[in-house]
């Protein structure tokens, strides 16, 4: 990513001076702000060609050829997605992006195709029977029942890939041998993949117990292998390190209505009514962040994540919980995976 302060000028700046600035950064944009830092106008190559040939002079200033009202996104309004989509409609190859009225930042293409790969790991738990939505995980185990014409569990690693992710780990237990003949190591989707069988059910929390701890330097991501979501993963990441947790719950508010007037009453005297109130609740959505001394404290018994996370405040540890407002949907039963059908029709799993 280019220093957007290397390709600055005044407008008072020469032509020369521009052009001098496209060769050394090679980014064929260069931008023009004032003494406060506002965004007066572009230049590209393509200006400057112009110029020399209605024959101005290199040592004209640049406001004699830049381009005085250039397209600019604020910051904070729009996903990379959202960004390259302009960017090819348009046709740009760069867009400055302003806060509050200043140039903050440039954002390329070449920084929107790009991946930044994450070192940190991921854990799927691919294990479970699925008996809710019997009789399609009778020769199926749940994570590869098709959504959307592929695996979900195909649709759940490329989401991650998409955001930089390539180092996997599948938890498997029922019908391992479908899901290993489909993924194999992860050459074919340009992932690493290595799988842990649970000869013998573990618990979402228990199958942790099988990773190589070893290995695991970073904080990684839980996700169950039934979560269809296009959430982004970096920020939960950022928002684990920065509160140095031991272990982050990703949490998702839900509203039960109760169907009924309720009545709250004293010694049989009615002090009020309400009808049909609604409650509002976090719910635990099968996604989490751990961090690597976790693991060594948790030994190889059937045990649920929740049960985990219990035990570690009880140690005072910092279990925090990370509110998710993206698409979420934990297909446990067939209206949910009739649903998962309909909705990632229009889901973008795009990189963020």
């Amino acid at each position: 990513m280019i220093d957007v302060h290397n390709i600055i000028l005044k407008k008072k700046d020469t032509i020369l001076k521009a052009l001098e600035l496209l060769d050394l950064y090679a980014l064929r944009i260069v931008l023009v702000v004032d003494e406060n830092n506002h965004l007066l106008g572009s230049i590209t190559d393509g200006d400057i060609r112009r110029g020399l040939l209605k024959g101005q002079d290199l040592n004209a200033s640049v406001e004699t050829i830049m381009h005085g009202t250039p397209y600019s996104i604020e910051e904070g309004t729009l996903n990379n997605r959202q960004i390259f989509e302009i960017m090819r409609e348009k046709r740009y190859l760069a867009l400055p992006v302003i806060k509050n009225g200043q140039l903050v930042n440039i954002i390329t293409l070449d920084d929107l195709i790009q991946k930044k790969r994450k070192e940190n790991p991921v854990f799927i738990m691919a294990g479970g029977f699925g008996t809710r939505l019997r009789p399609l995980t009778d020769t199926c185990p749940k994570p590869m029942l098709p959504v959307g014409g592929k695996p979900l569990l195909e649709t759940i690693i490329s989401s991650f890939k998409n955001q930089g992710f390539y180092k996997f780990y599948i938890s498997t237990h029922y019908l391992p041998e479908v899901i290993n003949a489909h993924f194999g190591n992860g050459e074919k989707f340009d992932v690493q993949i290595q799988y842990v069988h649970e000869t013998d059910p573990l618990g979402t929390g228990g199958a942790l117990s099988l990773l190589p701890a070893p290995n695991i330097k970073l904080p990684f991501i839980v996700i169950n292998g039934d979560v269809l979501t296009n959430m982004n993963f970096e920020k939960l990441l950022d928002f684990h390190e920065k509160h140095e947790a031991i272990a982050t719950m990703c949490v998702r508010e839900f509203q039960y209505q109760i169907p009924y007037g309720v009545v709250n009453s004293e010694n049989n005297v009615i002090k009020s009514m309400t009808e049909k109130p609604s409650y509002f609740f976090d719910i635990n959505t099968g996604i989490y962040v751990i961090s690597p001394e976790l693991l060594a404290q948790v030994n190889p018994q059937f045990i649920g994540m929740p049960t985990i996370l219990e035990e570690q405040m009880e140690k005072k540890n910092k279990v925090l919980s990370y509110p998710l407002h993206e698409y979420w949907l934990d297909i446990g039963h067939m209206e949910d995976y009739n649903r998962a059908q309909r909705d990632i029709v229009n889901l973008d799993f795009g990189k963020y």
